[in-house]
């Protein structure tokens, strides 16, 4: 079998999105309060939630090309681009799979979840869905700081859904993760042997 054929492909991912669609879909319409498409597009303007989620995309792309200078050696970093190594990254993959991600997610941790159980916990109901993406197996700093690193993230997701909007968090998600994958692509490649 052939490397290519053991990573995780594209259409698998849309699946997974398409599920967390469906889940969030199943939790609005039975515990949330119609209207339900009012209260997903609640916020502020959309064209400022997509100005919001860009500039923050931006930020972190830029906050990404400094800090990953200094942070590519640690042992976070290094686990991280092992675990998403496992992505087939090819191509526009990384769009795509990032925009399901963010979609997907969004909707149901953010729209779907975060108005019954709160902030809190649906971070921390984000970080134990992503147990399988970091390989927490194990309590040691690398896992506790990725979790931290996660969990930070849901609650800053949470927190832009809140004050600016669900589709603001979505595409900030989005980006955030295009910025990501981005990188490890790139840290793949240099760590191919050239031929």
């Amino acid at each position: 079998m052939s490397q290519a054929t053991n990573k995780i492909g594209l259409r698998r991912q849309l699946a997974t999105c398409a599920l967390l669609s469906g889940v969030a879909a199943l939790i609005i319409f039975c515990f949330h309060q119609p209207p339900y498409t009012a209260s997903l597009l609640a916020g502020l303007p959309l064209h400022i939630q997509v100005v919001v989620g860009l500039g923050i995309g931006c930020a972190y792309w830029a906050s990404t090309q400094i800090g990953y200078r200094f942070a590519a050696k640690s042992n976070t970093t290094k686990s991280t681009v092992e675990s998403y190594s496992r992505l087939d990254l090819s191509g526009r993959n990384p769009i795509w799979i990032s925009l399901a991600a963010g979609f997907g997610e969004e909707l149901l941790f953010r729209g779907a979840l975060q108005p019954l159980t709160g902030i809190w916990l649906t971070s921390a109901i984000f970080v134990i869905a992503h147990t399988r993406a970091y390989r927490f197996n194990g309590f040691n700093k690398r896992v506790l700081m990725q979790a931290c690193a996660v969990f930070g993230a849901s609650m800053a997701f949470g927190l832009i859904a809140m004050y600016v909007g669900l589709v603001a968090a979505m595409i900030t998600h989005a980006a955030l993760d295009i910025v990501g994958l981005y990188v490890i692509k790139a840290e793949i490649r240099k760590l191919q042997p050239q031929s």
